[in-house]
């Protein structure tokens, strides 16, 4: 498959494109850029948190949840009360990427959050 497309692979659309054969070890992936933030919230609504980790209001968070521009682990959510634990991912479209990381108690019974943004 290898040769296939050093031979047919020659552009892509208009530009013209060349293939070289490398070895995996020579492969390297990139690590995504990120973000380290913590936060303190009397709840963890994913429109709670999700405001707190990309810096908006959380009343136009809620709108984007409404709207469907809101995903936790792929998946779409429509309700802002959907609550959520540490290992979450919030996905906002527009916006970027956020993982939960840790979730802890408060002595005022309130939750201090560990998040990760992808910039």
């Amino acid at each position: 498959m290898v040769e296939h497309f050093e031979a047919a692979l020659t552009q892509v659309r208009n530009v013209p494109v060349e293939t070289s054969r490398i070895p995996l070890s020579q492969l390297s992936v990139p690590l995504p850029r990120t973000d380290e933030l913590s936060s303190t919230e009397a709840s963890l609504r994913v429109d709670a948190l999700a405001s707190a980790g990309f810096r908006m209001s959380r009343s136009k968070m809620a709108d984007m949840v409404k709207a469907g521009d809101v995903r936790v682990n792929w998946k779409t959510v429509t309700k802002a009360s959907v609550e959520l634990k540490a290992g979450d991912v919030i996905s906002v479209s527009g916006k970027g990427r956020l993982e939960i990381k840790s979730v802890q108690t408060t002595k005022k019974e309130r939750f201090a959050v560990v998040m990760t943004r992808f910039v």
